[in-house]
Parts: C-alpha cells; structure tokens; sequence
C-alpha cells in the first residue's frame, strides 16, 4: 500500500527534496539567533531577480564564502577578498550583492550595538510574535505587507542595501515572523 504524501505549500513541490526539506524543517519557523538572522537576511538579498532554489542550492557554498555568516568577520573583508568572492563559482557572483553583504555586516553590528540584539530589533516590526494568516491558496500571499514596507524603510535608513519590501517579506516568512503556510498544509497553525 502506498503512503500518502503530505500537503505541503503549493510552492514546496513533492519531487524536489531540497524544497521539500527546507519547508518542512525551516521556512516559516521563529528564528531568534543574531547570526542565523543574518545568515537569511544576506540570502534573500542575493535571490532579488533570482529564484529561491537557485539559492537554497548554493547555501552551503555561501556559508564558506562568507565565513559561515559571521558579520564580525564579514564587516572587516577588504578588496582582496571582495575579489576572491567575484571569482567564486559556488555564490552569485553580483559584485553589488557581494558588496551589500559587507555593508549589511556593519549596519548589523551597528543595530546590535544599539538594540543589544538584531533579534530584539528585527522582531519589533511585528510586536515580537509571529503574525498569523489564513491563505486559502498560495495566490492569495501578499508580496509585501505594511510591515515589510516599515522593515525596509527603516534598514535602509540604516545602510542596508538589498531589502526591498518584498525581500524583507519574504525574510519574514522564512524566519518565522510571519506564518504564511496555506490552509491546505500540514503544517499550517490556526
């Protein structure tokens, strides 16, 4: 007898392990750890004008390029290794986007310095708990929200550059702050 699949978001398709992987186990969970934060924030900056997957794929070769997302690290990089990260395969090779992730580190470290946390600051834009939606299909997800539009406003204030509202919604989604799993999924929460 064959084993039901689970009904998972309609952009999570079945046959794709690594989509699949990253729906069940990540996307839409609460994330409070400052270098995970960062970590998805650096990633959904490199996707603007690309699709998720193409960088799901190269996630690990972002973490050893960018010396595992440790903006400490990051805000020191230099033209040498601006360089070296133009050159590497494994990563996006935008020099803009290469560019911003250094940026993004220093405007990080500034925030932490201030807030005593990037959590305690990021997780502000939603009253600190995750916003709850009721989608009865994938169409029906905003692509930003008033709250991704006061998220970008105020990081660029800040110096970042590559968060858009639609990229900081989606940031959103992917770290938990916002529920988006259809009705339909197993692992939507009422």
């Amino acid at each position: 007898m064959k084993q039901m699949s689970k009904r998972r978001c309609a952009w999570a398709p079945e046959n794709d392990e690594l989509y699949r992987d990253y729906h069940d186990y990540e996307w839409g969970r609460p994330v409070h750890d400052d270098q995970k934060l960062f970590e998805m924030l650096t990633l959904e900056g490199a996707q603007a004008g690309l699709s998720w997957i193409t960088i799901l794929r190269r996630r690990e070769n972002y973490r050893q390029a960018f010396d595992q997302f440790n903006p400490t690290v990051i805000a020191a990089y230099d033209e040498a290794k601006i360089q070296s990260l133009r050159e590497n395969e494994g990563i996006i090779r935008h020099e803009g986007k290469i560019r911003s992730v250094i940026s993004n580190a220093k405007a990080f470290l500034a925030i932490q310095k201030e807030f005593g946390s990037f959590d305690s600051y990021i997780w502000s834009f939603v009253g600190g708990e995750p916003l709850k939606n009721r989608w009865e299909s994938s169409n029906q997800v905003p692509a930003e929200t008033r709250e991704s539009q006061a998220m970008s406003k105020d990081l660029k204030r800040r110096g970042f550059k590559f968060v858009g509202p639609t990229i900081c919604y989606a940031y959103m989604q992917a770290t938990g702050m916002v529920h988006d799993h259809t009705v339909d999924c197993y692992l939507y929460e009422g």
